[in-house]
């Protein structure tokens, strides 16, 4: 009896020994999210982190981590606030020990910028600006193409419907900030090029609620075409002023045009006036990386069906979970180093037609450079007007 109570006893050691050796060889790993939430277009902010939220919350969940070693998203309101965002930073950094950041605006990563690279911790920014990969590069990562691409794209597309004899007279409608500047010198650049009419620049504070003058100057510039950048309730206020001044351009804007408050607010006003470049999946694809998004809508019931702002979310949390993979995969070891260093080796990475195929290097944090144009209509949904193209080298083939 004493025997088998000895046995009993050095096989319980033994178990309690392996399983915590096992948790020993596991940690969580940590993302820091510093997401504009209560700030103005803040509906983008929340859908962002819910996005990104949710897909964690799947991995974690279905998954069971990675490798066993589970996600833990801390986030930080910065209501829109370069400040703020800078010091979200420095808590991720100093306090929190993150492995992994997201930031949000152009000007707030920016700003946070000299940090992520002073303390050398990879970092996602939901806007594209590509003034954040001026160099040093070092740490700092968009999720897919820059508004340079959405310049060329858009640009390319309006050369492309537009059929008139003249050159087509483009009028920009932005704002003021550096979000809203991000297209001002690449377009151009790219207008130049091709031989398209930049007639007007017409910019404006973010909490500015009528554009009647802003429109009455474009319109007097003969600008057929309004390349916007802005954030969707500004977008409903240029809506508002061009028909109170009856005035019809087509209205194109970079893939930051829409969110849920958007159509609750457009009904009447969006029409048929707009399409914008959207780098990723939608639903009409019927590709792998639409179940994933369905399977979070049924599961978690965050959104009801797609939208631009919790797709984007989905992304940034799906590039960062595959470099996880791939930091654990390569290094045997999770930490802001290892994951530097596995985001600098994709090449190509697929992601089911969610976004288009991944490819970091030492030198180029882009992560891609193809782009499509779409419809946007006002129940809601968004048609492809364009296939798939790389602007700049790819010929651009209209959907009709």
């Amino acid at each position: 009896m004493k025997r088998w109570s000895s046995v009993i006893l050095a096989i319980s050691a033994f178990v309690f020994l392996s399983v915590n050796m096992a948790h020993a060889q596991t940690k969580t790993i940590k993302v820091g999210a510093a997401i504009n939430l209560t700030g103005p277009a803040s509906s983008w902010g929340q859908f962002h982190e819910k996005g990104q939220r949710d897909y964690f919350r799947y991995v974690n969940e279905v998954k069971g981590g990675v490798d066993g070693h589970k996600i833990e998203m801390i986030t930080v309101d910065t209501a829109y606030k370069v400040p703020e965002a800078q010091a979200a930073v420095q808590k991720f950094v100093l306090q929190d020990k993150v492995d992994m950041i997201a930031t949000w605006g152009a000007g707030e990563g920016l700003a946070a910028k000299p940090i992520v690279q002073k303390y050398k911790v990879p970092t996602i920014n939901y806007s594209t600006s590509w003034e954040i990969l001026e160099k040093p590069v070092d740490y700092m990562y968009l999720p897919f193409g820059s508004y340079k691409m959405d310049c060329h794209a858009v640009l390319e597309y309006i050369k492309a419907i537009h059929t008139g004899k003249e050159s087509p007279k483009v009028g920009l409608l932005t704002y003021n900030n550096a979000y809203g500047r991000s297209i001002h010198a690449p377009s151009k650049e790219y207008a130049a090029k091709l031989g398209v009419n930049l007639v007007a620049i017409e910019e404006f504070p973010p909490r500015t609620v009528d554009l009647n003058t802003e429109l009455l100057r474009l319109q007097k510039a003969g600008a057929e075409y309004i390349f916007i950048q802005m954030l969707p309730s500004a977008i409903i206020t240029a809506f508002k002023s061009a028909d109170r001044i009856k005035y019809n351009p087509v209205f194109l804007g970079t893939w930051t045009s829409t969110d849920p408050d958007f159509f609750k607010m457009g009904k009447g006003l969006i029409r048929d006036r707009l399409a914008m470049q959207f780098p990723g999946g939608l639903p009409s694809d019927k590709s792998k990386g639409m179940d994933i998004m369905k399977e979070l809508w049924k599961r978690y019931k965050t959104v009801e069906s797609f939208d631009a702002a919790y797709w984007e979310g989905v992304v940034v949390g799906i590039i960062m979970e595959r470099a996880f993979i791939r930091a654990n995969e390569k290094s045997k070891a999770i930490n802001p180093a290892t994951i530097n260093a596995a985001l600098e080796s994709m090449n190509n990475e697929d992601f089911g037609g969610l976004v288009p195929a991944v490819t970091f290097t030492k030198d180029n944090h882009e992560a891609s450079f193809t782009a499509r144009m779409v419809k946007v209509k006002e129940n809601g949904s968004y048609t492809p007007l364009t296939n798939f193209y790389v602007p700049g080298k790819d010929k651009i083939k209209l959907i009709k």
